[in-house]
């Protein structure tokens, strides 16, 4: 059984501080320009032993690596009895595998409306960690858990629909619709300004530029090393994934920013950038040095958000100024500790 509420005043309004309200205008001004968002999400987490009393410990819950299979893979029930439970929910994945790092997995869903998908991702991490638990395990949202392993991202797959349509094309010699152009020159344009959003924990940084967690701005078709990839799908699967995102963020306001984002730069009509189809993980660093970057670290990117005109358009005063002073709070408390990474295990471990 799940419950989902607005929150609203005693008057009945809606606070403008509620996640889903900001969500629920973000789909309303797409309605109003004629276009409905389609969203997937893949997210990987982690599965880690607990000890005798039931409290997790740092092994994690197999040594497999990616789609790999039992014995070194032993997290196949688990994930099997977290698709089964979810289905009953009405909620639907379409696939499920072993991540690279040990005791990663991953599992992707089938796309649907922004408010729906943002509600199905709160609905998943609950039910992944009630299911680790039964199954004796600990399952970890945090960005990057193991410093040396992979990090935990949460691909977004957007689209867009117009009239029933889907405006996203996939092959580079069909071009794209200039629509879909202008929706990824708006997430580029205003990515690093709402990565706090997408990215919201100190530890969410040490995830970038490894492991195809991108840290560069820039798009490529079927290329994992850029921060946005257009797969190799059509018709109704076609879309844009953004790579950066990862599972501790708020998804309605993830959501929400990604959005309004793609949606000014319709309005605007932002020309998209030229694709680098490089792979970034290996090219020459001077190719690097000039090609703009996200925020190195959650204070940047709370300092970023906060200037932002973009960010303030869309967010109350209040609601920003009560999110960056926690974030920054954070920040704080890392840094000013002897062990940073010690730090941000007592910070997020058991809470994400």
């Amino acid at each position: 059984v799940r419950l989902f509420c607005n929150v609203n005043y005693p008057d009945g309004r809606p606070f403008e501080g509620s996640s889903r309200h900001i969500l629920q205008r973000a789909v309303k001004e797409a309605a109003q320009m004629g276009y409905v968002c389609k969203i997937g999400a893949e997210c990987e987490f982690y599965l880690f032993e607990t000890d005798e009393k039931g409290n997790p410990t740092m092994n994690p819950h197999d040594l497999g690596g990616y789609c790999d299979i039992a014995p070194n893979d032993k997290g196949e029930n688990v994930r099997r009895e977290i698709c089964l439970t979810l289905e009953e929910m009405g909620i639907h994945p379409e696939a499920s595998h072993h991540e690279q790092g040990p005791g990663q997995n991953e599992i992707d869903f089938k796309y649907s409306d922004a408010m729906t998908a943002a509600d199905n991702l709160l609905t998943f991490k609950a039910a992944v960690k009630s299911i680790a638990a039964r199954n004796g395990l600990y399952a970890s949202f945090m960005p990057k858990p193991l410093p040396d392993k992979s990090g935990s991202g949460l691909h977004v797959n957007l689209s867009l629909s117009q009239g029933g349509r889907n405006i996203f094309k996939t092959a580079p010699d069909e071009g794209h619709c200039p629509e879909a152009e202008h929706f990824m020159a708006g997430v580029l344009d205003h990515i690093r300004e709402i990565t706090v959003f997408l990215n919201p924990l100190t530890n969410s940084y040490a995830r970038f530029g490894a492991f195809e967690a991108p840290r560069y701005l820039s798009w490529s078709h079927q290329n994992r090393s850029q921060l946005i990839r257009i797969p190799a799908a059509t018709g109704a699967q076609s879309r844009m994934e953004l790579r950066s995102p990862d599972p501790s963020c708020n998804p309605h306001l993830a959501f929400a920013m990604l959005l309004q984002a793609g949606l000014d730069g319709i309005r605007r009509e932002l020309p998209l950038c030229p694709a680098v189809d490089l792979n970034l993980y290996d090219a020459d660093p001077g190719v690097l040095e000039k090609m703009p970057a996200l925020p190195e670290n959650l204070e940047e990117a709370v300092l970023l958000a906060r200037s932002s005109a973009f960010v303030q358009s869309v967010l109350p005063a209040k609601t920003l100024a009560n999110y960056c002073d926690v974030k920054l709070e954070d920040w704080k408390r890392c840094r000013e500790a002897e062990d940073q990474a010690a730090a941000e295990r007592k910070l997020y471990f058991t809470a994400i």
